[in-house]
């Protein structure tokens, strides 16, 4: 039986120059990771205590530690509501951004020249608008005397109202998130190389299956990329549900504005605060599963 080798050591010289490695990248990362801590970890470290806190009235805060926000939320059927309308509505926005933001960024990824540089440019102008504008210009698109209700109407069909109801916060938020979506595919549409498909149609393949077959799977992970950051945005999102909700539609994000800014219950912000968290958390992990798949 033949022994097992030993590996053979590493030269003191090639040890140091690792140490000096680790610590050059321990000095760089530095900067980054207190600011993190200072702007992200202790912020939710203190969200964290105040969920276990009591509220008073008036908007006081007692100290005193309590699972009392926990267990409301907990057994209350209203947030069971608001955290399940909340992920499918965000997850439908998702899906419908990603299906109209597609062929525009495959477009702007085809495009060359001064072309690309202009629909680019077009693309990210509306990130240079506030979303509180953007809303208030749906808002008077979308009303019952809006351009959109006034064309409905004239072509003798019935008007429906989409105003003030989910159909409005979802084509709000939709066209907000657009710029994001398209964005988000065009970094991931790297590994798209137009020699491929070119191969795809030498060898007979329909545009159809080129499609399905070749461009689709190789910008997998843009997509994933786009549908995570589009979620997220959608979850976290209260601007525009808040006002073309008109109050009518409830979401995790509007009702943590409504408990700290309206009702100053604090406590109870801070734990829903929390459960959007887990719920980022989630859409994490399944984004890691993702890419750990299509690896």
């Amino acid at each position: 039986m033949s022994a097992i080798p030993t590996p053979a050591p590493v030269p003191a010289p090639a040890l140091r120059q690792q140490w000096r490695d680790g610590e050059l990248a321990v000095l760089l990362l530095l900067p980054i990771a207190l600011v993190n801590a200072i702007g992200f970890i202790l912020p939710v470290l203190n969200l964290a205590r105040y969920s276990f806190n009591k509220s008073r009235i008036g908007g006081g805060i007692e100290a005193v530690f309590t699972w009392e926000n926990w267990a409301g939320l907990l057994s209350d059927p209203f947030y069971f509501e608001l955290v399940f309308n909340s992920v499918w509505i965000s997850l439908a926005i998702t899906l419908t951004t990603l299906v109209v933001s597609y062929p525009i960024a495959l477009y702007l990824h085809r495009a060359s020249g001064s072309w690309r540089t202009f629909l680019t440019v077009l693309v990210i102008s509306p990130l240079l608008t506030s979303a509180v504008v953007r809303t208030y210009g749906w808002i008077a698109i979308l009303t019952d005397d809006g351009p959109v209700v006034g064309a409905i109407k004239a072509l003798g069909l019935p008007a429906p109202s989409l105003m003030f109801n989910i159909k409005g916060v979802f084509v709000g938020l939709t066209e907000i998130l657009m710029p994001y979506m398209i964005l988000a595919l065009m970094a991931g549409f790297g590994r798209l190389d137009p020699r491929v498909e070119e191969a795809a149609r030498t060898l007979g393949a329909t545009p159809a299956r080129t499609f399905t077959r070749v461009i689709l799977p190789l910008t997998l992970p843009g997509i994933a990329l786009g549908c995570l950051l589009c979620f997220v945005l959608a979850v976290s999102s209260f601007i525009t549900p808040k006002l073309m909700g008109g109050g009518r539609v409830f979401l995790l994000a509007t009702e943590i504005y409504d408990q700290a800014i309206v009702t100053l219950n604090w406590p109870l912000a801070s734990t829903l605060s929390i459960l959007v968290l887990i719920v980022f958390g989630a859409a994490l992990w399944a984004y890691s599963a993702v890419l750990r798949r299509l690896d």
